[in-house]
């Protein structure tokens, strides 16, 4: 999907033309690539003398703490699990060209969201948000993808997914039945919904 970005960069370029801010969603299941994918993409528009900024969803995780108290920490990841309302609030605001925009970003290595940790400049002619559910038709979530100018799904086979899913967990230091457990009782079922449950995007990468 990598070597995609250059021929994806020329179609957001033209689609762009007369805009001073163009939002881009990269949108998948877990472990489909997207912060790769996302990071290509900028590159190669700066490349072009274009100004890129990159916003992960991952940023919107609700803390540990608050999925203590609401049960919900096994399920962290799923849609219920991350702070959508501020998600669509900052989207929003990325719109303008008129301010900052101050985003948060997550530290997987303590598994927790930094708040105000990245800057979106008013200069940045492209904002590239990237995450699972930015296309997800359910409630919250439906709200999204209006607000962005153009919007991309990576749908790699599920059996590429799981082999991803298992070297991310067992990298972060799990052990086997550990990863083998998070992927299959969690992150699986949530890509499955994000094949079944996201609107169309503009392009879809497999």
């Amino acid at each position: 999907m990598i070597s995609d970005a250059p021929s994806i960069a020329d179609g957001i370029l033209r689609q762009a033309e007369g805009s001073t801010r163009f939002l881009v969603a990269i949108a998948g299941p877990p472990g489909s690539g997207k912060s790769t994918f996302a990071d290509e993409l900028a590159s190669d528009l700066r490349s072009r003398g274009e100004l890129a900024a990159i916003v992960p969803m991952d940023g919107f995780h609700m803390d540990d703490a608050v999925l203590r108290e609401k049960g919900l920490l096994s399920r962290k990841g799923a849609p219920l699990t991350f702070d959508v309302r501020g998600l669509v609030d900052v989207v929003r605001a990325l719109r303008r060209t008129d301010d900052e925009v101050l985003v948060p970003l997550f530290d997987r290595t303590r598994e927790q969201a930094i708040a105000g940790a990245r800057a979106i400049d008013p200069q940045d002619r492209f904002v590239i948000v990237e995450g699972n559910y930015l296309l997800l038709d359910e409630p919250g979530w439906e709200k999204l993808a209006h607000l962005f100018d153009w919007t991309i799904m990576l749908l790699p086979p599920e059996e590429v997914l799981e082999e991803r899913l298992m070297r991310r967990w067992l990298d972060l230091g799990l052990d086997a039945d550990a990863a083998r457990a998070k992927v299959a009782d969690n992150d699986l079922p949530n890509g499955r919904l994000v094949r079944m449950r996201s609107s169309p995007a503009d392009v879809t990468l497999s």
